[in-house]
C-alpha cells in the first residue's frame, strides 16, 4: 500500500532500461519501459488511475460496510518457530505479503514487513521473534510500497544479518543506501536474473501495479515478481498484480512451476483497485494460466486495506474450489504454517 497515485495522462513509452550487469532471459524484450517523465510504466496496461477515481472511492458508501462490521473472522496464527532451523525446502506465509522459503538449502525473506504500517493495525501477529529472524541469505522486496518494504524491518533484518543479499526491482537500490543499509544490492529490471553464486536461480519478471512511498516518487521504483529456481523445484512469487498476460507467459517460459504465490486480496471496490490487485476469482484465472501444481493465495488476513470483509478471500476461494475451477491444488495456510515444497 503505498500514498494514493492521482497520475492521470497515459504515457507512451519514451525509453527502456534494464541493469546491463544482470542477463535478460527474454531474447525479444527491450528492457523495462519508461515514459517522458522518467517513470517506470506496465507495459501492457498503462497507468490511468486520476485524482477523479480516487476522490470516487474515498466518498462513495462501501456496500459491504455493515457485512465487514459484523466479520469476526481472524486468519490463524501458529507460534512456532522450528522451521528456521528445519533444512527442507518450505515456503511459510508470515502475514499479508511476507514469506519466509527455503530452496536449494537458502533462507529467503520475501517483503518482510514485521509490525504495523502506516494508517493501519495489525489483524494477524508476527508469527516468530523477530529476533530470531538470522542466517537469512536473501532479502527480496518486490517494490515500495509500505505494506512490502518496511524500513524497521529490513534495517532489523539487515543489521541481523549482514551478509544476506537484497534482491530488488530498478530503482531500490538508493532507498535502502538512505537508510543505512551496507549489505549487497542488487536490481534488476523485468525478465531479468540476478547474479547468484550458488544452485539457486532468482529471476525479475514484470507484474501489473505501481510504485510510491510519497507524492513525488510515484513510479520512480520499479515493481516485480520473482521466480525461484532450484535444480529440483520451482516456485513463483506473484506479488502485487493487476490480472494480465504476464501468469500466461510466465508458465510458458517456467513450464511445470511447483508452487504459485498469488494475490487474491485487498480488491475491493473491483473497479477502482481491479488494475492493481487481483480479486480471488482473477487470482484463480492467474494461477491457472501459470500451470502451477499449487495454489497458495495471499494478501488478505493482517492488513485492512481495501473495502471487502477480511475473511470474503477465502470464502470465495474455497467456492471456486468446490465449482472446480481451479485446476490444481488450492493450499489454504495459516500464519506461520509451514508447506513443504
Amino acid at each position: 500500500m503505498g500514498i494514493i497515485a492521482i497520475r492521470e495522462p497515459i504515457e507512451m513509452i519514451s525509453k527502456q532500461i534494464n541493469n546491463p550487469d544482470l542477463q535478460t532471459i527474454l531474447p525479444s524484450w527491450q528492457g523495462t519501459p519508461l515514459d517522458s517523465n522518467g517513470r517506470f510504466m506496465n507495459h501492457e496496461f498503462p497507468f490511468t488511475q486520476s485524482l477523479g477515481q480516487v476522490f470516487k472511492w474515498m466518498t462513495q458508501n462501501n456496500p459491504q460496510r455493515k457485512f465487514k462490521k459484523a466479520d469476526t473472522w481472524q486468519i490463524q496464527v501458529v507460534k512456532d518457530d522450528s522451521f528456521l532451523t528445519s533444512r527442507q525446502d518450505m515456503i511459510v506465509p508470515l502475514g499479508h505479503a511476507s514469506f519466509f522459503i527455503r530452496l536449494a538449502g537458502k533462507n529467503i525473506l520475501l517483503d518482510p514487513v514485521i509490525g504495523t504500517i502506516p494508517a493501519n493495525k495489525r489483524f494477524s501477529e508476527f508469527p516468530v521473534p523477530p529476533s530470531k529472524l538470522t542466517n537469512i541469505d536473501y532479502v527480496l522486496v518486490s517494490h515500495a510500497h509500505f505494506d512490502h518494504c518496511d524500513k524497521p524491518s529490513v534495517k532489523l533484518i539487515q543489521k541481523q544479518n549482514p551478509k544476506a543479499k537484497f534482491l530488488t526491482g530498478l530503482g531500490m537500490e538508493s532507498l535502502f543506501r538512505s537508510w543505512g543499509n551496507t549489505n549487497e544490492i542488487q536490481e534488476a529490471g523485468w525478465y531479468q536474473q540476478y547474479n547468484l553464486s550458488d544452485e539457486l536461480e532468482i529471476f525479475y519478471l514484470p507484474t501489473r501495479h505501481w510504485s510510491n512511498r510519497s507524492l513525488v516518487d510515484i513510479n520512480k521504483r520499479l515493481w516485480g515478481a520473482y521466480l525461484l529456481k532450484s535444480k529440483d523445484r520451482m516456485i513463483y512469487v506473484g506479488a502485487d498484480s493487476g490480472y494480465g498476460s504476464h501468469y500466461k507467459e510466465v508458465g510458458e517460459l517456467f513450464p511445470n512451476i511447483d508452487v504459485a504465490l498469488v494475490g487474491t486480496g485487498a480488491y475491493s471496490p473491483r473497479w477502482f483497485m481491479g488494475p492493481n490487485h487481483q480479486d480471488p476469482e482473477h487470482g484463480v484465472m492467474a494461477f491457472n494460466e501459470t500451470k502451477a501444481k499449487v495454489m497458495i493465495p495471499f494478501h488478505y488476513g493482517t492488513f485492512d486495506v481495501s473495502d471487502e470483509p477480511l475473511s470474503e478471500p477465502e470464502q470465495i476461494l474455497k467456492q471456486l474450489e468446490s465449482e472446480k475451477k481451479i485446476y490444481n491444488k488450492l493450499q489454504l495456510l495459516k500464519i506461520g504454517e509451514p508447506f513443504m515444497v
